[in-house]
């Protein structure tokens, strides 16, 4: 493979040129010239282990529930429905998120193997499952939160994963003080975990390879943070269409844990 480019266009010339076999033996080749590679992965990263993502034609926001017909998907799981209408919320939250007997897939497998080995330096992650450290990894900056833990509103006492979804009231309220708990993940209306994003843009300043997995970049904190990327590698690995593929190297529109398997 090549790397003595003169520029940017004359790179990814290169690189489009390519045909599939190539493309996959330059990948193994882009992480072998790589020393910091970062992964950054949104909901295509665990459907492959059966969980829905949020906007395909087979997702979340397209499942047909009387009970919910009338909100709007994003207005379930906003800060606004959790403040006005709890029951709805909760309701909405335990029927479509509960991922605690979902199995790690292939992709999340490999990301681990590749940290763990000192080819990966971590997982940027859009998702909340706690898939890629039920696999293995360490390093995972989750940007949206976890539905593995659960806290006061009031006192801060943490809570396991069980807490709400095992809950028999409508409305989980905290053992110690009697306030409302919620679950640790982002809702539309609040602002991302600082200490997590924060961590995710010193990772990506640092990375020389950047793989994108699983998201088509329409939300916008993954959008954002790709875009702070500058290094010397972008390889990105989606089944549907990804708004940065322009400035990819690499674009792979397969598995995620196929392409990946093929390096690990």
């Amino acid at each position: 493979m090549r790397t003595d480019f003169h520029s940017e266009k004359e790179k990814h010339n290169y690189f489009a040129r390519m045909s599939e076999e190539q493309k996959l033996d330059a990948f193994g080749e882009i992480l072998a010239d790589s020393e910091h590679v970062v992964f950054l992965g949104g909901a295509g990263v665990s459907t492959e282990s059966g969980i829905p993502d949020f906007r395909s034609k087979n997702g979340l926001y397209h499942k047909a529930e009387k009970r919910f017909a009338k909100y709007r998907p994003e207005y379930l799981l906003s800060y606004d429905c959790l403040k006005k209408e709890p029951e709805v919320f909760f309701d909405y939250y335990r029927r479509n998120l509960d991922a605690r007997k979902v199995e790690p897939n292939m992709a999340h497998i490999v990301l681990a193997e590749m940290e763990s080995g000192g080819r990966l330096d971590g997982v940027i992650t859009q998702n909340i499952d706690g898939l890629h450290q039920k696999a293995g990894s360490k390093n995972v900056q989750e940007i949206h939160g976890t539905i593995w833990t659960n806290r006061c509103v009031s006192c801060g006492k943490v809570y396991d994963e069980n807490y709400i979804f095992d809950s028999k009231e409508a409305v989980p309220h905290c053992a110690a003080c009697g306030k409302l708990v919620r679950p640790d993940v982002t809702l539309y209306g609040e602002f991302l975990p600082e200490e997590a994003y924060q961590n995710a843009i010193s990772m990506l300043q640092f990375a020389d390879c950047l793989i994108i997995g699983g998201t088509s970049l329409e939300v916008g904190s993954a959008a954002q943070l790709a875009h702070l990327y500058h290094g010397k590698y972008l390889v990105i690995i989606n089944k549907g269409k990804t708004k940065m593929e322009g400035k990819a190297d690499l674009v792979f529109h397969d598995s995620i844990g196929k392409i990946l398997e093929t390096v690990r």
